[in-house]
């Protein structure tokens, strides 16, 4: 069994993981951020994207988070966002909708165009096929 630290993911919902894992990556503000036992304290801002969780063990878990917070402490690693679920709970073709109905928005601007919120849809939803891309990637090793 190799070194760990306790990970909390929690949504404005429920908590959706909590347990023991060996590494966690997550999309960053800055970029990708991986999180080993032993790392630095920090705060940052996560952009919507998977986070993994490799586990005690190994074992692999996959989850997507809409944005929020990661914060680091001596045996602690915490994700905070207003909407987390299980990258095998999520609905491919519901995010590829969304993803061209966010590219239309974009293209066909109106007097009321909302270019800001138009721009955030498509990054959810490019980041929540991102997500499933890596889940089916992981099932077919």
């Amino acid at each position: 069994m190799g070194i760990s630290v306790h990970c909390d993911i929690v949504s404005a919902e429920k908590e959706i993981f909590s347990g023991l894992v060996e590494m966690v990556i997550a999309a960053g503000s800055e970029g990708d951020l991986g999180v080993a036992p032993g790392h630095t304290p920090l705060l940052t801002a996560l952009n919507p994207g998977p986070i993994r969780v490799i586990k005690q063990g190994g074992e692999e878990e996959i989850f997507f988070v809409t944005g929020g917070f990661i914060e680091v402490q001596p045996n602690v690693v915490t994700i905070l966002s207003d909407s987390a679920q299980r990258a095998s709970d999520m609905d491919e073709a519901a995010a590829m909708q969304a993803k061209e109905e966010a590219e239309k928005a974009l293209h066909n601007k109106s007097a009321d165009f909302d270019y800001s919120k138009a721009a955030s849809q498509l990054a959810e939803a490019a980041a929540r096929l991102r997500t499933i891309q890596q889940l089916r990637k992981k099932l077919n090793k």
